[in-house]
């Protein structure tokens, strides 16, 4: 089993808690550490160097987009995942322009969260049809700036692209396009590389932002 090292951030001890329980859960996630502000997050980043970090979006001295820009900027290899209880795609985009790699409703089910932060970290995991409902619904409209368009895919990347939105696996993908798993693979490591993205759930709010799924 694959163990992640999870750093959380927030600044309400009670919502630190709720999220801790709520990983202990699933004992591929290990709390390595907490902080109550952004600018302790970037400095807890650089003594545990974890391999995950739940950065809620609105803390005191730095916010969590700062934070989140500035963990970026020093340690690329780190995932950061924000946190908030706004739904704005607003929000979303900054977030993946600042270096996020996700963006998680507080308001989620528990077996949701744990749903999105195994197909964020794990390339090989698939969207679970509800998370990608979800995304549809919650970031149908908004387009990030300088993001690059769909035309730069193929028509069959564009193809995959969509089955992943709609929260298909490698096998259904290949048996819908009658294609080998590993071809699917392939064609997902170029799309990623196209649009600058790196996972699935990214993939599926791309789809979403660009109108590529209608209702």
């Amino acid at each position: 089993m694959t163990h992640y090292r999870v750093l959380i951030a927030d600044d309400h001890p009670m919502a630190r808690q709720a999220i801790r329980s709520l990983l202990e859960q699933d004992a591929s996630f290990q709390i390595i550490g907490e902080a109550a502000d952004g600018e302790e997050a970037y400095r807890q980043c650089g003594r545990l160097l974890p391999d995950l970090v739940l950065m809620d979006i609105s803390m005191p001295v730095w916010d969590g987009l700062k934070a989140t820009k500035a963990v970026k900027k020093t340690y690329p290899q780190i995932k950061v995942v924000i946190l908030s209880v706004s739904d704005d795609v607003g929000d979303l985009i900054t977030a993946i322009q600042y270096g996020a790699q996700g963006y998680l409703l507080k308001n989620l089910e528990p077996e949701d969260w744990l749903s999105y932060l195994h197909a964020l970290l794990d390339e090989d995991a698939e969207i679970p049809r509800e998370m990608a409902s979800r995304l549809l619904h919650r970031f149908r409209s908004g387009q990030a700036e300088n993001e690059p368009a769909p035309d730069v895919l193929t028509p069959r990347e564009k193809e995959i692209l969509l089955c992943i939105a709609a929260g298909e696996t490698n096998r259904e993908i290949s048996e819908a396009l009658y294609i080998s798993e590993n071809t699917v693979k392939n064609h997902i490591k170029n799309i990623l590389e196209k649009l600058h993205l790196s996972n699935r759930v990214q993939l599926a709010a791309y789809a979403v932002r660009h109108g590529l799924i209608q209702k």
